[in-house]
């Protein structure tokens, strides 16, 4: 063997050896997380047949950890955010849904007291109407998540909770998908709060996330009315702000009645929402002084609960309003 073949042969079996040792340790840890997991659901009353149908050779996923560890900066403005989730395909199957389902809405409203126009912008935004829910088997995200995370305790509990509603018979472990994070169905529902809030509407008995449109739905509607949601109040609007107003003094967490905002100068829109003057409203400004400007209502924080952003609270109630106009 020449000296430099020789000299490029001799780093390849310790190397191997390394990253051979790391895979099994690595593997090893996966196994005492799932013996752990294994041992708590069992304690908390899940079936041993559950149990091995779920995490008996599972092994973690990489796609989930490289997106967990992935870090995007937020860079979008409100009017690129707003152009991507309010656009005229998003639009139109909306309309149509709408359409199809408004009987159903009606029935939904009735018995949770929640409008059809927010079910729709959720609906619409979490997975555009249903057509994407996710990918990733929930099970196998959530044991990824809760053995490499740095919120393993969370994790691990949504896992525990995943299981239970597969013991409860409302999905098998290979039908229980959704995103890398573990939010399932139409709605994106954690599995903690399937337990809590997901409804059969359907009369099925079990909520029916994932195929199902009227427990989807119904369910969006009981977190909603569960969050504090009042019939018939809108959720906010559109404002110009006149030249008498100070923009950049305003406090985008201090409410007061929608009277004062307009004697300061806040000019409402030609098709604005029947609303009292005493109503508290907050004025929002998503992409700053200059840019558009929002009048929100106590609604709106029920929309928020959903998902703590500005961006998607107000993505959700203008495109549960024009889909529904």
């Amino acid at each position: 063997m020449r000296r430099r073949t020789l000299i490029r042969s001799i780093p390849a079996g310790p190397v191997a050896l390394l990253v051979g040792t790391a895979s099994a340790q690595a593997a090893a840890s996966f196994q005492a997380f799932l013996a752990q997991v294994d041992r708590d659901a069992a304690a908390h009353g899940v079936s041993y047949a559950t149990r091995r149908a779920a995490l008996y050779g599972l092994g973690p996923n990489q796609d989930v950890i490289r997106l967990d560890n992935r870090q995007p900066e937020f860079t979008q403005t409100w009017a690129q955010y707003s152009a991507s989730r309010l656009s005229a395909p998003r639009i139109a199957t909306g309309r149509q849904d709408f359409a199809a389902d408004r009987n159903l809405l009606a029935a939904i409203r009735t018995e949770f007291g929640v409008d059809p126009g927010v079910i729709m912008g959720i609906w619409g935004l979490e997975t555009n109407y249903g057509s994407y829910t996710g990918g990733f088997s929930v099970v196998q995200a959530l044991a990824t998540l809760g053995w490499s995370s740095h919120r393993p305790g969370y994790f691990k509990s949504e896992l525990i909770s995943a299981l239970h509603i597969i013991d409860s018979g409302a999905v098998t472990p290979d039908a229980m998908t959704g995103s890398y994070a573990g939010a399932m169905g139409q709605p994106q529902f954690m599995p903690s709060v399937y337990l809590k809030l997901a409804v059969s509407f359907s009369g099925n008995g079990r909520p029916n996330i994932w195929t199902s449109v009227p427990d989807s739905l119904a369910s969006i509607a009981n977190y909603l009315s569960k969050s504090g949601w009042r019939a018939g109040q809108p959720w906010g609007e559109a404002v110009l702000l006149g030249s008498g107003v100070d923009a950049a003094a305003i406090d985008p967490d201090e409410a007061q009645p929608l009277s004062q905002w307009i004697r300061m100068g806040v000019r409402r829109m030609a098709n604005h929402p029947a609303v009292a003057y005493s109503m508290p409203a907050r004025l929002i400004q998503p992409d700053g002084v200059g840019g558009a400007a929002f009048l929100v209502y106590p609604n709106y924080r029920a929309i928020r609960r959903y998902n703590p952003s500005d961006f998607y609270a107000l993505s959700v109630g203008l495109l549960g309003d024009i889909v529904t106009a």
